[in-house]
């Protein structure tokens, strides 16, 4: 009874010895706003995000270049690995809470001095009237044999491993939204790069016709100078606005053969055609996009979930780090046969068997375990303003993605209107020049203008496109 309560205190001791005062928890970040619009606006309860991509892409080859992505990019290939090796780490993290126990075979020889306790014990032993037969003791070399069971077994009693182990578990779920979240990213480029495609074809269009326009009129002015009608000033400028069209169009190409390319390197597969579907001008979009209420649409972004997640797996590793200041309770049983002659190992006589309770914690040079408790509260806190980022990331992407998705839509109706407009401003030009009522200048100005109008024309359609895009992954669309 005196040893046991020497135990114990001791064993309080060491408990209040080795107490660590709770870490200090960050300041409360800016709450999220009811709405992404005005405060005066009604909360939109009608998320875009919750659509499935099949649904919310409108164009079927689009729809089957993102499927094609989904099996075959790599860095999706990459993503999943990831979630393998977190769940390998939770795997070792939920063992360590069980006991483990090694199967033993083991042989030794020892030879004692004449002059140790062993050497001396053993010579005396065999001299016993009690010892006779295969009880005596070898000698001068004494053998060892063991073939059983050896166990260790931690007992958790401060919860250290379980904090460890829901940790763990806590980055595989990272890990998996992680993986969403590069799935998002894969559809928002594929659908990037088909849109930038299109605008590419659709501005490669518009060359080509401008510059069969632009040769006729080319022609038409080297018949003028022959009639006396025209210069050949004239028939210089519109032989060099046919040739800036022809250096445009070569830019195209190239546009066009990076973004197949790229789509192409998406789609995890080297060089080939990229289908298409309807022209860049002829592409819908879905009837509504609405945001819905911030602090439910943020947390369908994977990328705040993973840093949700990542940060409630950093607190769980300060609750770990702290109870590694208290002292480890750990028990060392074994069972087997033991035995110093080969021939009487197996018999049941030599059965063997034993446990060993020890209990230890840190008193003095505790800086490893210091150490790792900073940096513990040092992640926590990172992961914490981690998260807020996140939060106020997607707050901006989706604001934006809300005005850019009206101010493009509108500055694209009225490109239409300033093409429209051009496109007779070129007929009348023309039907003025032959009359004697317009110069080749004017001629010139309205060819150009009516192009640039165009090649306008097709990137306001294209970022219009792009800003549905950003709005969709803003929200969270993109990985279900």
């Amino acid at each position: 009874m005196r040893l046991f309560s020497v135990f114990i205190a001791g064993s309080l001791l060491l408990a209040t010895g080795c107490r660590v005062a709770a870490p200090v928890e960050p300041t409360a970040g800016p709450a999220v706003p009811a709405t992404f619009t005005k405060p005066t606006a009604a909360a939109d309860t009608l998320n875009a995000g919750n659509r499935p991509w099949r649904q919310y892409f409108q164009d079927p080859a689009l729809v089957a270049l993102i499927d094609t992505a989904l099996r075959q990019n790599l860095d999706l290939q990459v993503a999943l690995q990831r979630v393998e090796s977190a769940r390998a780490g939770y795997l070792a993290r939920r063992g360590a809470l069980l006991p483990t126990v090694s199967g033993v075979a083991s042989a030794g020889a020892d030879r004692f001095g004449r002059y140790t306790l062993n050497g001396v014990g053993n010579f005396d032993t065999n001299l016993s009237p009690n010892i006779d037969g295969q009880q005596r003791i070898p000698g001068p070399v004494t053998p060892e044999f063991f073939v059983g069971l050896r166990s260790s077994w931690e007992i958790d009693l401060w919860g250290r491993l379980r904090s460890q182990r829901k940790a763990a578990y806590l980055r595989v779920l990272s890990s998996e939204q992680g993986r969403n979240l590069v799935t998002t990213t894969v559809v928002a480029e594929v659908a990037r790069l088909y849109y930038e495609l299109l605008t590419a074809d659709n501005q490669l269009a518009v060359l080509a016709r401008n510059t069969a326009l632009q040769r006729e009129a080319l022609g038409l002015m080297r018949v003028q100078k022959q009639a006396g009608r025209a210069t050949e000033l004239a028939v210089q400028q519109f032989g060099a606005q046919v040739e800036r069209t022809e250096s445009l169009s070569h830019e195209a190409r190239q546009r066009v053969t990076e973004a197949e390319t790229a789509l192409n390197q998406l789609l995890g597969r080297f060089g080939r055609p990229i289908t298409r579907g309807r022209p860049l001008l002829n592409q819908e979009l879905p009837a509504r996009l609405g945001a819905g209420v911030p602090a439910a649409a943020l947390l369908r972004r994977p990328d705040v979930r993973q840093a949700e997640l990542e940060l409630q797996a950093a607190r769980a590793n300060v609750d770990a780090a702290r109870a590694a200041f208290l002292p480890t309770l750990t028990l060392t049983p074994y069972v087997g046969f033991n035995a110093y002659r080969a021939g009487v190992l197996f018999d049941p006589a030599s059965l063997a068997y034993g446990a060993l309770a020890g209990l230890a914690g840190p008193l003095l040079n505790r800086a490893q375990f210091k150490a790792d408790y900073r940096q513990a509260v040092a992640g926590n806190l990172e992961n914490y303003y981690r998260y807020q980022q996140a939060l106020q990331t997607g707050f901006r992407e989706v604001v934006n993605g809300l005005q850019g998705l009206e101010n493009y839509r509108a500055a694209a109706a009225a490109r239409q209107r300033e093409v429209n407009l051009l496109t007779g401003a070129v007929t009348t030009s023309n039907e003025l020049f032959v009359a004697g009522y317009a110069t080749y200048l004017e001629v010139i100005t309205a060819q150009r203008s009516v192009l640039e109008a165009e090649l306008s024309l097709a990137e306001s359609r294209q970022a219009q496109l792009l800003q549905s895009v950003h709005l969709y992954r803003a929200l969270g669309g993109g990985w279900q």
